[in-house]
């Protein structure tokens, strides 16, 4: 994404809706991370327009500069999510806006840190874990790093992420972001820390 250092106010406040329970702690091959904190914003905009130009990515895909934290999925037909730390959101909503402006379609960007909720699963038996919940198939052929889909996922409508190289220190393993609902967000917690055992699940609070 290009250069949005120009804007110098405050961040927004953002707390976790989820709960972890007592921490698992397994042999560190497979981790659940509350990313809830870390900023979303959420981006309509015609798919052929100048913002989906900017935005740099299309529909099941995500994008990721060298170099920078910001992750931009594109999570459904003329939508994207743009995560971020919470510091980045305001200039980086100003730069959105100011994309939307020369836009001739009808643009939105809303800031839905607050709303929803995100986890992190990594390790070599993410995909094993998720294929408990869902009927997606995961393997790298349909779901390879950088892919995205919105489906059903302990019952619970949800985005699932591939992004490899955002798991912590594990770029040779898959790594998913989970999103969803605020109100969802502790039942899929729970749901995943359940599927996750059998496995040497270590889970972790919240970053930010």
């Amino acid at each position: 994404m290009s250069d949005t250092s120009s804007y110098s106010g405050p961040a927004p406040v953002a707390r976790s809706p989820i709960t972890p329970g007592p921490t698992r702690v397994g042999d560190g091959a497979l981790s659940l991370n509350d990313e809830s904190s870390v900023g979303k914003l959420l981006v309509h905009a015609p798919v052929d327009g100048p913002m989906a130009g900017a935005l740099g990515t299309r529909f099941g895909r995500t994008a990721r500069e060298a170099g920078d934290d910001t992750l931009v999925v594109g999570s459904g037909p003329g939508e994207w999510l743009v995560v971020a730390s919470v510091q980045d959101l305001p200039k980086l909503t100003t730069w959105l806006e100011q994309q939307g402006e020369g836009d001739p379609g009808l643009v939105s960007v809303v800031d839905v840190t607050h709303g929803r909720a995100m986890m992190r699963l990594t390790g070599q038996a993410a995909a094993d874990v998720l294929a408990k919940l869902t009927a997606v198939d995961l393997s790298d052929s349909v779901v390879p790093d950088g892919g995205a889909f919105r489906s059903s996922v302990a019952r619970v409508a949800t985005d699932v992420i591939r992004d490899d190289s955002g798991g912590i220190a594990t770029s040779d393993r898959p790594s998913y972001l989970l999103h969803c609902e605020r109100s969802s967000g502790q039942y899929l917690w729970d749901a995943v820390v359940d599927a996750g055992g059998e496995f040497g699940l270590t889970t972790r609070g919240a970053t930010s």
